[in-house]
């Protein structure tokens, strides 16, 4: 038989994949985060499902048997892309399971930050009224300029629920043609103008070599004193010492994260007191439905490289 195995995962249980996959294979799952316990649990694998283990090189270098490389998710920055390449084994993600989720959880946060929904909250549990913080943070998206930076399945979401709002939207995302952002009603910009421009900055973008770090002390100097950063993409697109000196100084205003770097967040780390930022622990892509086809999706995936089967979504261009 072969021989299926899930390296990490973060739910109940796998009763989903075995239901899928035992009829096919062997079946085994672990807790593992280090190469040292990734190692052994992978080497003799037809098939690996993994969720947030680093999927590095030297793990890859193991593997013997491998068909292919499964993330649970849309994301693929915990594996080595191309040690996986050179190896011959296809890594696919689930690219669609959670559009839906986190576009909704995106317009939660740009009305949350503009409408100061937490600090009135709190404001009230302390036993106090009235407005919080002053006036002038109280926003009307009518008269918002937002910038998203990306222009995939998440961020043309994002962009769709913005519309109704009226306010401008500036897109950034070199790799599609501007009349594609036009058609949506939406300018394309280079960064630093949708920096430069945006009261309100979403980021919707991979991470990649290119976008690591991409708002920077250099970065976050440019845009408007007191604009809002949102962050559902990946934490490591924002460099967080910087980002916390922008929050503390007032050259940001606000901010709502769902990912951070690192993660969890530390618990001496000023981002879980500071007053003008949201926190959420890495949940924006859940619900019950979204969940169960992100589950059901790589079991289906795995099982179809047991079987031969041409794979979709495959992300590093093993065929």
């Amino acid at each position: 038989m072969p021989l299926v195995v899930v390296t990490d995962f973060s739910f109940p249980d796998l009763h989903l994949e075995e239901t899928i996959l035992r009829p096919l294979a062997d079946f085994q799952s672990g807790q593992c985060k280090t190469a040292e316990t990734l190692i052994p649990l992978v080497a003799q694998a037809d098939a690996v499902i993994t969720q947030f283990a680093p999927i590095k090189a030297e793990v890859i270098a193991a593997m013997q048997k491998a068909r292919v490389i499964v993330r649970y998710g849309i994301g693929v920055d915990n594996v080595d892309l191309e040690a996986a390449r050179v190896k011959g084994i296809p890594v696919c993600n689930v690219p669609d399971y959670c559009i839906d989720e986190v576009a909704d959880h995106t317009l939660a946060f740009i009305l949350a930050t503009t409408r100061q929904v937490v600090p009135n909250t709190l404001q009230i549990r302390d036993g106090k009224w009235g407005l919080v913080p002053a006036l002038e943070q109280m926003r009307t998206m009518r008269d918002q300029t937002v910038g998203i930076v990306g222009f995939g399945r998440i961020g043309r979401e994002v962009i769709a629920r913005l519309a109704p709002f009226k306010c401008r939207r500036l897109v950034f995302d070199p790799v599609v043609p501007a009349d594609a952002i036009r058609a949506v009603g939406c300018e394309p910009v280079t960064l630093e103008e949708l920096l430069a421009q945006s009261d309100i900055v979403t980021l919707h973008c991979p991470s990649t070599p290119q976008t690591r770090k991409l708002l920077n002390a250099e970065s976050l100097g440019k845009m408007k004193r007191g604009a809002i950063v949102i962050n559902l993409a990946r934490g490591d697109l924002i460099d967080t010492a910087a980002f916390v000196t922008a929050l503390q100084s007032g050259q940001l205003s606000a901010a709502a994260i769902d990912v951070c770097d690192p993660e969890p967040i530390p618990l001496d780390s000023p981002l879980r007191s500071l007053p003008n930022v949201i926190t959420a622990s890495h949940i924006a892509s859940a619900s019950p439905k979204a969940v169960r086809t992100l589950r059901e999706t790589a079991a289906k995936l795995a099982a179809m490289a047991l079987h031969g089967e041409a794979l979709p979504n495959v992300v590093n261009g093993v065929k």
